[in-house]
């Protein structure tokens, strides 16, 4: 199911220069949550695995089954919103997956992914929102659930941790265009085209056009590129969230939720 994939342009310099250990696999199908008996079969490519463990005492029961299994017995790889290309350090070498959904993608869309993912597995960040949130995660619960349906919840929950984790990614795209042009180029690209949708997201939201979570998914996502965003989020935009992290997440979604009322 997983196949080193060669890496080409500037790939082999960011990996060099951010994770210099970590594989890059194509992946023979598209997946979101890869189960135990798959997931097994990286270790036909890696050396070990090293599953992330939780308590879990403190995940409410009305979490999404999704969420139950992420924190069970079983190893679980990817998650879903993780996208085309998702990334996990509970493998010796860490890895990066590349989907096949991205086959019709430009090349160049692809390797600034792929890059993406790299420059976040450097990061000393869990790899999904529930390490983030941890113990706060029944905060963040409360904060929203006479707003949000535990999709939109759990989409909502992703969309705030990737604006956390583009606050440090940000800063180093922001760097390579000397070293890295093609990407930097990219990473460029992406912003411009994502601007002109983020202008709207205030009119769409109050029009009931576009619903809270997705549009916080779009307005999050900008915040890697440096985009000008929207309120409520563009207090996510702020060197406060990254030094308080969860603790000032959970307080943006009580203030941002008592103000809907």
């Amino acid at each position: 199911m997983f196949t080193e994939r060669s890496l080409t342009g500037d790939l082999p310099a960011v990996r060099a220069a951010y994770a210099p250990e970590t594989l890059v696999l194509n992946c023979d199908r598209d997946f979101e949550t890869l189960d135990p008996a798959v997931a097994e079969e990286l270790l036909l490519v890696t050396d070990s695995l090293d599953q992330i463990s939780y308590d879990g005492a403190w995940l409410p029961t009305t979490a999404p089954e999704v969420l139950q299994e992420y924190i069970g017995n079983d190893l679980t790889i990817g998650m879903p919103g993780d996208g085309g290309v998702a990334w996990t350090r509970q493998t010796v070498p860490p890895c990066v997956f590349v989907k096949p959904r991205l086959e019709t993608s430009p090349d160049d869309f692809v390797s600034f992914l792929v890059a993406e993912a790299l420059v976040e597995v450097s990061l000393d960040e869990p790899e999904h929102f529930l390490g983030f949130f941890g113990e706060q995660y029944p905060e963040f619960v409360a904060a929203t659930e006479d707003h949000l349906d535990a999709n939109a919840r759990y989409q909502l929950a992703a969309a705030v941790y990737t604006a956390y984790l583009g606050l440090q990614t940000r800063a180093e795209f922001g760097d390579w265009a000397d070293d890295y042009p093609d990407l930097y180029a990219a990473w460029d690209d992406a912003g411009e085209r994502l601007q002109p949708r983020l202008e709207d997201l205030p009119s769409e939201i109050a029009q009931g056009q576009t619903e809270f979570a997705a549009a916080a998914e779009l307005a999050c996502s900008g915040v890697k590129h440096g985009l000008d965003l929207p309120a409520p989020f563009a207090a996510l935009d702020t060197e406060a969230y990254l030094e308080y992290g969860a603790d000032y997440a959970v307080q943006w979604a009580e203030t941002t939720f008592e103000k809907m009322e």
